[in-house]
């Protein structure tokens, strides 16, 4: 029975999150039922792409992500797929008809980190930011409204902001493993051997502005939604505020963290301003 592939598919992605991030497994768990396995689905699908071009140095990374990219394009069109992942990726396009350009755009800023190795200019940084992580926050967005088209549009830049800010922590944090590991640099000009206060501090404030546009819509978010985005957006917050107060020096060094026991704070906290309404 197909009902229970599917089943099997979405337990796949679920396994995926919770394997991959549990900050994100944890904020994905504070959504509402009904939506949290699309996130999960969604989620599932960057990771493999994802996973591909920053991992598999030893395979043909190539010939496996236009393969998965190949995949991917038959799933959505024959709605379904012998990759769990993507079986129940296409089931989550169909559902909240995610536009073919998100996923699109995604797949193209992917395909960059097969031979890019670093962004000289702010619009090949913003084009990658875009595809990389912007795109990701609609899909989610797609998810969380519903299909409410005015909804949908009076969210968006929110998500795309929100969406920024995530990476550009993920960028600042793992700049010494992209650098040393994978030989890339995302910030124009700036890279692991000439990360300067004042360089850290402005890629910093960029972030602050885009957090600072992101909560406008988190507050806006349908109430199935509105925790979970919230608690991920004070972990990557309070994420930033680490890397903040960390000298420059330090983070060419190593990989900076939320301890576990701060993760659990921020998650009651967060729980108590959402209830209070004070999000």
């Amino acid at each position: 029975m197909k009902s229970i592939f599917d089943s099997v598919a979405r337990k796949c992605c679920k396994e995926v999150t919770q394997s991959y991030s549990t900050s994100f497994a944890s904020a994905t768990r504070m959504l509402g039922t009904s939506i949290r396995q699309d996130i999960y689905n969604i989620y599932g699908f960057v990771r493999f792409a994802d996973e591909i071009v920053d991992t598999f140095h030893e395979f043909p990374k190539k010939y496996l992500f236009e393969d998965f990219e190949r995949q991917m394009y038959d799933a959505i069109t024959h709605k379904i797929s012998l990759n769990p992942i993507l079986n129940a990726f296409q089931e989550t396009v169909h559902k909240y008809s995610i536009p073919a350009e998100l996923y699109e755009a995604f797949m193209k800023s992917m395909r960059l980190d097969l031979t890019k190795k670093d962004y000289l200019t702010q619009d090949e940084y913003k084009e990658y930011i875009y595809g990389s992580a912007d795109v990701v926050g609609l899909m989610c967005l797609c998810v969380f409204v519903n299909g409410n088209k005015a909804a949908y549009g009076s969210l968006k830049d929110s998500a795309m902001r929100l969406g920024s800010a995530f990476q550009k922590v993920n960028f600042l944090r793992d700049l010494k493993a992209d650098f040393e590991g994978l030989d890339r640099t995302y910030f124009p000009n700036t890279d692991l051997l000439n990360l300067t206060e004042d360089s850290k501090q402005q890629i910093i404030q960029e972030i602050e502005e885009d957090f600072s546009k992101a909560k406008v819509g988190i507050r806006k978010l349908p109430l199935e939604a509105r925790f979970g985005v919230y608690t991920a957006f004070r972990y990557y917050s309070k994420l930033l505020n680490k890397l903040k107060e960390t000298p420059s020096e330090k983070i060419k060094e190593t990989r900076i963290r939320v301890p576990d026991y701060q993760k659990f704070g921020l998650l009651a906290n967060s729980y108590f301003t959402y209830r209070l309404g004070l999000i």
